[in-house]
């Protein structure tokens, strides 16, 4: 899995950008949790898509904090750790947070929103 990072108020914006042409996942995740550290474990395992499907982004929470914090007032979903938000269009059309994120229903997400 190649996760593409999330630094910069310029990598979020591309990663909005990116939605428009095809779902894009954010995974917020503490480096310092074990619960979050085996939540993005299972995710990987999981992962079975291409980059033209829906394309990874990661976030580290404990170096971006702030950037975090203006992803939740920018996307109006309540920050939690770890945390996987599906965009598309430029909206965050599934949110998931713990043992609710499912790599493997994602696509399913994805069809029943469209």
């Amino acid at each position: 899995m190649n996760w593409i990072s999330i630094a910069s108020e310029g990598d979020w914006q591309k990663a909005m950008e990116d939605s428009f042409l095809s779902p894009v996942v954010v995974f917020k995740h503490s480096t310092r949790c074990g619960i979050s550290a085996m939540v993005k474990r299972q995710f990987e395992r999981e992962w079975n898509y291409k980059e033209d499907e829906i394309r990874p982004f990661l976030l580290d929470l404990l170096q971006h904090r702030a950037l975090s914090n203006h992803i939740a007032l920018e996307t109006g979903v309540y920050h939690e750790s770890p945390q996987l938000l599906l965009l598309r269009n430029g909206k965050v059309i599934h949110n998931a947070s713990h043992n609710s994120i499912d790599a493997l229903g994602l696509l399913t997400q994805i069809q029943s929103l469209s």
